[in-house]
């Protein structure tokens, strides 16, 4: 279960990788889970004092110590009705992006086409321009992202995209170059804003960070390890 009422610090990738050996060394219980990239410590009973979400660069903690390198190439896919922002990242910084507008959200109401169509179920000539619009929107994603998986060996799918829009991604004519279980899926943990260029950076410097999530119950622990100094602001540069 997830702590009640969460608090969150984060930490530079040099931060992170001092407390995941700090963890270590002095042998805290850990569980690792891979689909979110994140550490639960444990106590000796095995509660869960606090979660610790690894910066995407740093490694699990199993192969820490035994990798001389890390390389990390992942994919930020950015999805909102009638926007999408996504790139191909090496090692953190991004070597090719694209933005993707589509006419799918009826104007007075503000509300998606596909989101229409799931209470009204008619489509009237304005609403079939949007479906149009909205079938191509997703095949012009897969084919950016065929041309990715089909260039690159790809670690990890960093995504945020709503429920509602998965089964346009995952059945469109074009197809996704990976299965909706993919193992190496990875869920954005936070709220992303409608999708431009700026808004992938601006996720792609929180994935490079690592992330404490704790009770405020735990803040007595947290400051035994790590010092505040090594905190970070949210949404500041990441520290190389």
């Amino acid at each position: 279960m997830e702590p009640q009422k969460n608090l969150n610090r984060l930490l530079s990738q040099e931060a992170s990788l001092h407390l995941l050996q700090k963890l270590q060394a002095e042998s805290y219980p850990l569980a690792y889970q891979h689909e979110k990239h994140r550490v639960t410590l444990l106590d000796q009973a095995g509660n869960e004092l606090l979660y610790f979400r690894l910066p995407l660069l740093l490694p699990p903690p199993q192969a820490l110590g035994q990798v001389k390198r890390w390389d990390m190439h992942y994919v930020i896919l950015l999805i909102q009705s009638g926007n999408c922002a996504m790139g191909y990242f090496e090692n953190g910084l991004n070597l090719d992006h694209k933005v993707f507008r589509s006419y799918m959200v009826r104007k007075k109401q503000g509300k998606s086409q596909v989101k229409y169509l799931k209470t009204k179920g008619k489509s009237r000539a304005g609403s079939r321009v949007r479906l149009g619009e909205t079938v191509e929107f997703f095949e012009n994603i897969n084919e950016r992202l065929q041309e990715y998986f089909e260039e690159h060996e790809v670690h990890r799918i960093a995504m945020s995209c709503s429920k509602i829009l998965i089964p346009y991604l995952f059945d469109s004519k074009v197809t996704t170059p990976f299965d909706k279980r993919d193992e190496r899926i990875f869920k954005i943990p936070r709220h992303v804003h409608t999708p431009i260029y700026e808004v992938m950076m601006s996720t792609n410097n929180y994935l490079l960070k690592g992330e404490l999530i704790y009770d405020e119950s735990q803040q007595q622990l947290l400051d035994s390890l790590i010092p505040i100094a090594a905190a970070t602001e949210p949404d500041t540069e990441w520290e190389f």
